[in-house]
């Protein structure tokens, strides 16, 4: 096992989400955003109270991509067009054994590129926690920068991060 776990961030594929995926996705995001919901001693943030069909719903209908390990689903993101212009990236969540290997990074950037391939998508849009520090790092990282706040309607105060499309047109 020790020899796989050097490789692991090697092996992630990142691909567009199908409906068989839902489920996994669902899990996957309960387990993910505890973490979440215990920064803020909140658990009914919306990631946890979301239910299996809304999760299908968005992956028939949003930008939505998974980080596989195998036939595992370690990781996702939701992406939607937006009437102005700027798309709406949220629910990036990764299994917390995987994070720290830039899967996070990938999945954005394939909603990202998707969003401005497909939608036309002239900017890109996410909120985070305000304590979340991790998330902040790493969407600073690829070129996010705070634009506002908001208040989540669970009552959390949230940082709304924005970017212009076309920062990896050249390398995605």
């Amino acid at each position: 096992m020790s020899g796989r776990r050097a490789h692991m961030g090697m092996s992630v594929t990142i691909s567009a989400a199908t409906e068989q995926d839902a489920e996994q996705i669902f899990r996957l995001q309960y387990l993910c955003f505890q973490r979440e919901a215990a920064l803020y001693g909140n658990y009914r943030i919306d990631p946890l109270v979301q239910t299996l069909d809304s999760v299908r719903e968005e992956v028939t209908r949003d930008c939505v991509f998974v980080a596989r390990l195998g036939d595992e689903v370690v990781g996702s993101v939701r992406g939607s067009a937006t009437e102005d212009g700027a798309a709406a990236i949220g629910k990036l969540c990764v299994h917390p054994r995987l994070q720290g290997h830039g899967i996070g990074a990938r999945l954005l950037r394939a909603a990202e590129s998707a969003l401005a391939g497909q939608h036309g998508a002239k900017r890109f849009r996410l909120h985070t926690g305000h304590r979340n520090e991790g998330n902040l790092r790493l969407y600073r990282k690829v070129g996010y920068e705070t634009v506002g706040t908001s208040q989540g309607a669970d009552g959390i105060p949230m940082i709304v991060l924005e970017k212009p499309a076309g920062t990896y047109a050249a390398t995605a």
